[in-house]
């Protein structure tokens, strides 16, 4: 795989795992306190970061398409582990979340298969 199509793969994932961060960090602002599927829509539809989330989650979809009709997916997809890997630490460092043990032992996982999948392309 040539340089600009790891760059094109990895900018789609990378734009994904952003996406998802800031879903995740719109919904947790508030979003509990409004039980009930109306008021979790209307949050989520008012929330900059979930709005923000979704737009970048949209782009990270376009990229993708552009990194699918270069690359096969079966070199490409396994890199969806890094964006894995991006969240849990995201999840961690920017979110305050707790990230046990056991999870980091999967991370260093899914790092050591995709490390496997680039040696191999």
């Amino acid at each position: 795989m040539s340089a600009v199509n790891v760059g094109i793969v990895l900018l789609a994932v990378t734009l994904a795992a952003i996406g998802q961060v800031l879903l995740r960090s719109g919904m947790r602002s508030g979003a509990g306190d409004h039980p009930g599927a109306r008021a979790l829509v209307v949050h989520a539809v008012t929330s900059p970061s979930v709005l923000g989330g979704l737009a970048i989650f949209a782009l990270s979809a376009v990229v993708w398409l552009w990194a699918l009709s270069r690359v096969p997916l079966s070199l490409a997809y396994p890199f969806n582990g890094l964006g894995l890997i991006a969240i849990v630490v995201a999840s961690g460092v920017l979110l305050g979340e707790d990230v046990r043990p056991l999870t980091w032992v999967g991370v260093v996982l899914v790092a050591a298969g995709v490390a496997l999948v680039a040696v191999s392309a």
